[in-house]
Formats: structure tokens, C-alpha cells, sequence
């Protein structure tokens, strides 16, 4: 095997992607304290289309050399909104008729490879803090809470890498 070239990808110029159709799907990050996650996440955002980034509470925003760090010029390619408060984009959220689900831990929660989602749906997946996790009032607000199974000690990931794999694995269920 041989590695491909950069100039081998056939990657998407700045202008097309942003005219190219994105998942209907919305990140909303509650609260996320680094940079560097949120630039990880916008990246994530970025290779799989999705529509939007909601930054709330204390989730910086571009631009930031931290952010870029990680993102890698992402934030400039995902559209992105702040809000001051989670809940308040959540409930924008609902009101353009998004399906809200809660990346979290929570009694009642449905394991993520277990949930099915409509491919005609459209859906927000929300993140938190990454010690606090997402905020009781923002779960109450959700329709459902998606947990990402774990079979270790820990039973925890750091929130870009719990984007990572959501965020693939609705790519791979609402993708046509």
C-alpha cells in the first residue's frame, strides 16, 4: 500500500463545499471549555457535511489560533452560531422541528447502536461540558439521550472523541 498524496484526495474547494448539501444535523456544544475540542469538532463537522455548529454558554468562537489549531481552517467551512445559553438554542431547535438528543449517561438512555433514526428527520446532538456533561435543564429539554456504549473502567470520553463517533455513526445511518 501506498500512502496517498494530499493533491490525491479530491478534496472539495472552500466554495463548493459550502454549496454542497450537508446532513440535516446540528452540533450544539453546551459549555465546552477547550479550544482545542472545539476545533476538533468543527473538523468532525466539516468531513461529514454536517449543517451547523451551536456554540453556548462559555464555548469560544472563532476566530482563535486554538480553535484553528485543531480545526484546521473547519470553522471557516461549517456554519456556526453562538448562544448564550444552551437551552435557548435548543429550544430554537425544537421549533424549526429538530428531533433534540442528548449525548449523555442518563437512566433511560438509548445505546447509540441501537437507535435508528428517520432518514427524513432532522436532528441536533448535543454535547457538554467536559466535566460537567450536558447541563439536567438541556437533558429535560432533549427528546432523547443517546449513550455511547463502554466496556472499560473509565465509562468516560473526552467530548471530541464522543463527537467523533456520533457524529460518524449518524453520518452512516442518514446518509442517502
Amino acid at each position: 500500500m501506498r500512502k496517498r498524496k494530499t493533491t490525491e484526495l479530491n478534496r472539495l474547494s472552500v466554495e463548493v463545499y459550502k454549496e454542497c448539501r450537508k446532513l440535516p444535523l446540528i452540533v450544539v456544544l453546551d459549555d465546552v471549555r477547550s479550544m482545542h475540542n472545539v476545533g476538533a469538532v468543527f473538523r468532525t463537522s466539516d468531513a461529514f457535511r454536517i449543517s451547523s455548529v451551536y456554540l453556548c454558554g462559555i464555548t469560544a468562537c472563532p476566530p482563535q489560533a486554538e480553535i484553528h489549531k485543531t480545526a484546521l481552517g473547519a470553522e471557516d467551512t461549517v456554519e456556526w452560531l453562538y448562544f448564550a445559553d444552551a437551552l435557548e438554542a435548543v429550544e430554537q431547535l425544537r421549533g424549526e422541528g429538530y428531533t433534540l438528543c442528548a449525548v449523555e449517561q442518563a437512566e433511560g438512555s438509548v445505546m447509540l447502536n441501537d437507535w435508528r433514526p428517520e432518514k427524513e428527520g432532522k436532528y441536533a446532538v448535543v454535547f457538554g461540558n467536559e466535566v460537567k456533561g450536558v447541563y439536567q435543564g438541556v437533558v429535560d429539554a432533549c427528546d432523547i439521550c443517546l449513550e455511547i456504549p463502554q466496556y472499560g473502567v473509565k465509562h468516560s470520553l473526552n467530548v471530541s472523541v464522543s463527537a467523533g463517533i456520533v457524529l460518524w455513526d449518524l453520518f452512516t445511518k442518514l446518509s442517502d
